[in-house]
């Protein structure tokens, strides 16, 4: 009886490994459940990525800000090199401006980044507070999240190969987008 009960349990969780893990089990039905797989995942890392953004700005220091204002925040003070919104919006892939528009003109307000007229462009910088905030944000990301990182060779190659796979996958879904704009 007991190796009949271990063989059930075995059977069990080889059919539940099967089971697509998907937020929407319509979109698992087609050709490729491991893409509906993948976009659950994707869910759920993009909510737990921003929540730990919005979480870690704040224990820097800078309470109300939202995911968008920290990307912001922290690709205009990438490099140390003036940005333009159009620019910021692009490397972000935030296709509308007015959003970035928006943290920008928060940023600014918080003290953060400073700007500066060209002709008809404006230029955004982060100054000593902006910059200030993005040591304080390193500082906690270190101690919170890459603490937990082994740092051996493979994890980093996994990371690597993660992100080059995610930046295709991208491509693809942007490629899918302009389509259906089109139908």
């Amino acid at each position: 009886m007991p190796t009949a009960k271990k063989n059930v349990k075995a059977t069990f969780a080889q059919n539940l490994s099967k089971v697509p893990i998907v937020s929407s089990l319509h979109l698992a039905s087609g050709r490729s459940k491991e893409l509906s797989e993948f976009e659950f995942g994707m869910i759920i890392a993009g909510n737990a990525f921003n929540r730990w953004m919005v979480r870690c700005i704040s224990a820097a220091g800078m309470k109300d800000m939202t995911a968008t204002d920290v990307l912001v925040l922290h690709h205009i003070n990438h490099r140390a090199r003036e940005k333009k919104l159009a620019d910021i919006s692009f490397i972000l892939n935030i296709e509308d401006t007015h959003v970035v528009n928006y943290s920008l003109k928060k940023l600014h307000s918080l003290g953060l980044v400073n700007t500066e007229k060209r002709g008809k462009e404006v230029l955004y910088s982060t100054n000593e507070a902006g910059q200030d905030v993005c040591k304080r944000y390193y500082d906690i990301r270190e101690q919170l999240l890459v603490s937990g990182l082994t740092g051996d060779e493979t994890e980093s190659f996994e990371l690597e190969e993660l992100a080059r796979f995610l930046r295709i996958l991208s491509g693809l879904y942007e490629q899918a987008a302009r389509s259906a704009t089109s139908m």
